[in-house]
């Protein structure tokens, strides 16, 4: 009998089949394709106790296995650890941290944190001891501390009162950049492809004669990567919600983030204009959801109703943010006259200029001529400043967004650029180099039998090609996944066609362009280079491949029984029979499993079907037909004939 129409039988799928009859006594090997038919009759007699000692003797197996946990040394996790990191800890394969993570509803990225009570869930799930970090003063300073730490140190009288740092967040299409563009009184958003923020900016603006600093994150889910990012160098955070949309995913997302970066926070009700704006309900679902409850409720949160598309209460927006920063007198100083020391908010390659870096400056003054370094290389020297405006500027003090043309090396999001010396960069080349950091991280242990979409991914910002990386690892499946190759900015070059010659990927360029040679040179190799602006497009692009790439799962649909009560001819692999539909119905075309006192007989095909003898399409239940079988000639009268249908059911990306 053919393995998968065992398999069939015992409604289970070939692989698994192969994979329980070993361990059920039958050792048949992974690449078997038949069975003898009085092996597959005994599988299919004993196959339900058989299977129920399998399920029992894994289950005391796995309770062996738990109660030998507390002999197991302690893994010590942090409040967050990213999923990569935790799979160290654990030294288990980062695959089976995320399958476990999906079993209990968290679809994660290899850099996506997860908090100490997801851990240990997952931990004790993957019998793993999991307690919490203890708190040393050894502890290796955190790359954000290095601020504190800088700002520690300054005496009090060389401290002045700086601008406010605000962080807007919230969830897509809710109108964030809308509403700094209403701050701002400029069109941002006309200037972003299909009106989404795709990049994180850094804006100022004046009130009441004193200035206030703005980071504009994106809002899609791509982007979460990013937006994380925002609260680091943020004093304040202003989370945006949409009146007629209420409370949604990137809403609660956005919410933790400020929670967890431990900052105050003001809730921005947008399009208040609309028809079907609801303050109300807002506020009630930010109080039910969130646990957020206004201060006109009685809590202590700045709830303040606002309409970018015309204005209305934004003045408003803007003086609850400076009363909120009034609030945090001792967090709002900076020394302007020391070396200067920010973080790095964007960063990008650019043809003209080589590595650009927008910085936030947090303590000191920049100025031009200035060497910065990070992690004590020198990654240049300060060439040229430009404020937010594209304008050209000598110097940039305390919470101050600043654009650096000069660099050597484009520096990560994230990073902590200070002024300072240093040791020069020990790299023999490094044009076109992304980031200090590995692109990409090679997985061990890959499966071979894993389809793989080979990819280069090129961008303009380092941002979107770290936030396109993220999606492209939440949309791999155990089936088929995205293999990135290498991640880049710039333009697609000639480098990048000969990488992807060499390993049969496609280039993703997402906001680059590509010279007509480079075009006529992936022509002659047969390289794909698919640009994109909206990293919509890109995503689903890559889930059409990936869909292609799945194999369907055969189900069967069961679609009734027939009793046989009659034998018209018997040829040597066929017969022509006549029974009554005991239940369901007959339709032509379909498989056929041949019952004798309950017990399995054979397996066979309904070519044939008629009713009166005309070629009918279905016969109901209670109505007697005649049908011919196709295989082998072992019906008797009697038996019982069981229909059923395959249907191709392909699992959607």
């Amino acid at each position: 009998m053919n393995v998968t129409e065992l398999a069939r039988i015992l409604r289970i799928t070939p692989q698994e089949l192969r994979d329980k009859l070993p361990q059920l006594g039958f050792d048949i090997g992974q690449k078997a394709i038949k069975v003898d038919y009085k092996t597959a009759q005994r599988i299919i007699k004993e196959w339900y106790v058989l299977n129920k000692k399998l399920e029992y003797k894994q289950e005391q197996e796995a309770q062996k296995q738990k109660e030998t946990i507390k002999e197991k040394a302690e893994i010590q996790v942090p409040a967050f650890i990213t999923v990569r990191d935790f799979a160290d800890l654990t030294k288990l394969p980062v695959s089976k941290i995320l399958a476990e993570l999906m079993k209990n509803g968290i679809f994660a990225s290899l850099n996506e944190r997860i908090d100490f009570e997801t851990a240990s869930i997952i931990g004790a799930d993957l019998f793993v001891n999991v307690v919490p970090m203890a708190e040393s003063a050894e502890a290796e300073t955190k790359e954000e501390d290095k601020l504190k730490d800088v700002l520690g140190k300054e005496k009090e009288e060389n401290l002045i009162a700086r601008a406010p740092i605000i962080v807007v967040m919230g969830h897509v299409d809710h109108g964030k950049t809308r509403l700094l563009d209403a701050i701002r009184s400029t069109n941002v958003v006309a200037g972003e492809a299909g009106g989404i923020t795709q990049h994180v900016g850094a804006y100022q603006v004046v009130r009441k004669n004193r200035h206030i600093t703005f980071i504009d994150t994106p809002g899609h889910e791509a982007f979460t990567a990013m937006r994380s990012r925002g609260d680091k160098v943020a004093d304040i955070a202003i989370l945006v919600v949409a009146a007629d949309d209420s409370v949604k995913p990137q809403t609660v997302e956005a919410h933790s983030i400020i929670k967890a970066a431990n900052i105050p926070f003001i809730v921005a009700i947008n399009k208040i204009d609309k028809p079907e704006a609801n303050i109300e309900k807002t506020k009630q679902d930010l109080s039910t959801m969130l646990n957020i409850i206004p201060e006109d409720w009685g809590g202590k949160t700045i709830c303040a109703p606002v309409s970018a598309k015309d204005g209305k209460g934004v003045e408003e927006l803007l003086d609850m943010v400076l009363l909120t920063a009034d609030l945090e007198p001792e967090n709002l100083k900076a020394n302007p006259n020391a070396p200067a020391i920010g973080s790095v908010i964007e960063s990008h390659i650019n043809k003209g200029e080589g590595p650009v870096a927008t910085i936030l400056i947090q303590n000191g003054t920049l100025r031009v001529g200035d060497q910065l370094v990070y992690d004590n290389n020198i990654y240049g020297k300060v060439r040229a400043l430009r404020n937010y405006k594209g304008e050209n500027i000598e110097e940039a003090g305390p919470s101050t967004p600043a654009k650096i043309i000069g660099l050597k090396l484009a520096p990560s999001v994230g990073d902590i650029l200070a002024v300072g010396d240093g040791e020069k960069m020990k790299m023999k080349n490094i044009k076109g180099v992304a980031s200090h950091r590995p692109s990409v991280a090679k997985e061990a242990g890959e499966d071979e039998n894993v389809k793989k979409v080979n990819v280069i991914i090129k961008s303009d910002v380092l941002g979107s090609a770290e936030a396109i990386e993220e999606s492209l690892e939440k949309i791999n499946t155990g089936e088929v996944k995205v293999k990135i190759i290498h991640r880049g900015l710039g333009n697609v070059s000639d480098s990048d066609i000969t990488r992807a010659e060499a390993t049969g990927a496609q280039i993703l360029g997402f906001n680059v362009k590509t010279t007509p040679q480079i075009e006529r040179l992936a022509r002659d190799k047969n390289i794909a280079i698919k640009k994109f602006s909206i990293i919509y497009d890109l995503i689903n692009d890559i889930k059409a491949q990936m869909q292609a790439l799945v194999a369907p799962e055969i189900k069967k649909v069961d679609l009734g029984r027939l009793k046989v009560l009659a034998i018209f001819r018997t040829e040597h692999k066929s017969q022509i029979l006549g029974g009554k539909v005991l239940e369901g119905k007959v339709e032509a075309d379909s498989f056929i499993t041949v019952v004798r006192d309950k017990e399995f007989v054979a397996q066979g095909k309904l070519t044939k079907l008629q009713s009166g003898k005309q070629d009918v399409k279905i016969v109901e239940q209670d109505q007697e037909c005649g049908i011919k079988y196709e295989g082998d000639p072992v019906i008797e009268i009697g038996d019982i004939l069981e229909f059923y249908k395959e249907e191709k059911v392909y699992k959607k990306i």
